[in-house]
């Protein structure tokens, strides 16, 4: 089968590597189409992992061989892959920490080499231990695909919506307005809260209008603040959810966020980024400083029920597709975005 295998720093190569060797208890999955994760252009683009690896973990695609174990599963079955599943019993599953876990963090499914996700390729392996504990999860015939691909990246961005307690009647500021932006407005909008968007795109402005929020703005704007607290009756908004991994936008945030409001982190800062904050602002204004990293299985049905119901417009989201011999290219038109690119999806060769 092809894959795009990852040989160091900004190098990925298109080969032939032997399709995955099935346990009795494992599942094979034809990969049908795969979103394209900042988190994957992340670990192509820095020195955060040996090779050689094959990345890629929105993936949807039809099971195309199960193990002599496997019960419930049959060959031609449409399903997303969901690449952790946590044990459910650690000190960390017990408390919700559920990405924080050991098994969470290590078993994944793989389409070669060290694991690490094993969708940018033909086929991935779906671990016994993800087949049995919900990991496959199936799509119903009305969905497509393409679709079904955002199940994943929609749990990442429920979790964080949970996580701040967003709730109707809220005022919710989401700064950056890229796919992830853009999915945190509808998902705000759909429990029931009003969503303020920034960024630094005019096009992207206007697309987050399009998809739901109130008002959009750019940071840069001199106005831009007192413009957040004539929307909000003098407040501030209730949350502010970080979209960019910004300095600038973190201290914006505090100055639009209310009194006894949440700021959530959710972009991934470079590591050499150091904020420094008086903590007195939090102390005396009672602002909560949260992040949310990865998916929680304890949204992960409702993500796809968000998805497949279509109670939020994936589709609008899709700016771009690339067959996955093209992932170069894919990721640098992610690095340097035009107007109009939002998500990126890609496409196997031996995709129908």
């Amino acid at each position: 089968m092809k894959a795009q295998v990852f040989r160091g720093v900004n190098q990925l190569s298109y080969e032939e590597v032997p399709v995955p060797d099935l346990a009795g208890d494992e599942v094979l999955v034809q990969v049908r189409v795969v979103g394209l994760c900042q988190s994957d252009i992340k670990k192509i683009r820095y020195p955060l992992y040996q090779p050689p690896r094959i990345f890629g973990h929105e993936t949807a695609g039809t099971i195309a061989k199960v193990g002599s174990e496997v019960t419930g599963w049959q060959v031609g079955q449409r399903v997303v892959v969901m690449h952790h599943i946590p044990c459910m019993h650690c000190g960390y599953c017990l408390n919700d920490n559920f990405s924080m876990c050991d098994v969470y963090k290590n078993i994944t499914t793989t389409a070669g080499f060290t694991p690490s996700g094993g969708g940018f390729a033909d086929f991935v392996k779906v671990p016994g231990h993800i087949v049995r504990n919900g990991g496959l999860i199936p799509i119903p015939d009305r969905v497509s695909f393409e679709q079904a691909s955002f199940v994943e990246p929609t749990n990442c961005c429920l979790k964080a919506v949970k996580k701040a307690a967003v709730a109707p009647g809220q005022t919710v500021l989401v700064t950056g307005a890229g796919p992830i932006g853009l999915m945190f407005i509808m998902l705000v909008k759909y429990f029931g809260a009003r969503a303020i968007a920034t960024d630094l795109l005019p096009s992207r402005i206007e697309k987050a209008l399009s998809v739901g929020a109130e008002a959009a703005f750019d940071p840069r704007d001199p106005d831009f603040v007192s413009k957040i607290q004539a929307l909000t009756g003098g407040l501030g908004v209730d949350t502010t959810l970080l979209a960019v991994p910004s300095d600038k936008a973190f201290f914006q945030a505090l100055d639009c966020t209310r009194k006894g409001g949440k700021i959530l982190f959710f972009a991934e800062f470079p590591d050499e980024v150091e904020i420094p904050i008086n903590p007195n602002i939090l102390y005396r204004r009672e602002i909560d400083l949260m992040g949310s990293y990865s998916s929680s299985y304890r949204v992960q049905a409702l993500a796809a029920d968000i998805v497949f119901n279509g109670r939020i417009d994936v589709d609008a989201l899709i700016s771009d597709r690339y067959p996955l011999e093209d992932l170069s290219a894919a990721v640098e038109q992610a690095i340097a975005p035009t107007p109009e690119t939002y998500k990126i999806l890609l496409y196997p060769q031996t995709a129908e």
